[in-house]
């Protein structure tokens, strides 16, 4: 990955890294041996990087559901490095990636475990179409520990509808901050999704 904008810091503050994966569709001439992807070029997945390469990822599991209902068909996965970049069945080196590092306070750090943890023994919302997705679950994590503005459920699931809308905000706020951006292109087999 090749880092565009901050530094790396040469002391050890403590960070947690939000990983995008862009959305994409095959290009014409690829689609045989390129995968269609849910949601396409409106698609793709977001996800915190923490300790350990553990990453923290709101995900699907069971039936997909239009409005929100009982929260059976979601999960507050624990994903290891290669589950989470190989949720869209494709591998890494293919996968066009922006991850932003952000500094964390005490404070923030202590936040984030206990969100994280409460979260993983019980999933706070179902999985839904026009509900909380892997966008606005990780937004509503981020504004609890005073990233961004709190909203609520609902107002979260509409503003964040999917990643590139938190991406823009949060990339904003990287550039104003100079946190570091790290960006990787995607294999050129896909129509990726753009950030303006």
């Amino acid at each position: 990955m090749a880092i565009v904008a901050g530094s790396l810091r040469s002391y050890s503050q403590d960070s947690i890294k939000v990983q995008f994966i862009y959305g994409s569709r095959p290009l014409k001439k690829y689609k045989p041996e390129e995968k269609k992807w849910f949601g396409g070029v409106l698609g793709g997945h977001v996800g915190i990087e923490g300790d350990s390469g553990k990453f923290y990822s709101f995900e699907i599991h069971g039936k997909n559901k239009i409005f929100n209902g009982k929260t059976d068909n979601s999960i507050y996965k624990i994903a290891t490095a290669d589950e989470f970049w190989g949720i869209m069945k494709t591998k890494e080196d293919s996968l066009k990636i922006t991850t932003v590092v952000l500094p964390l306070t005490a404070q923030q750090r202590q936040k984030f475990d206990s969100i994280t943890t409460a979260y993983h023994k019980q999933t706070p919302y179902c999985y839904a179409v026009f509900g909380m997705r892997c966008g606005a679950s990780t937004y509503d994590i981020l504004a609890q520990m005073g990233v961004f503005p709190r909203y609520s459920r609902f107002k979260t699931c509409m503003k964040i509808f999917y990643p590139r809308r938190l991406r823009k905000r949060l990339l904003s706020k990287a550039e104003q901050s100079n946190w570091t951006i790290m960006r990787k292109q995607g294999t050129p087999k896909r129509k990726w999704e753009r950030d303006v």
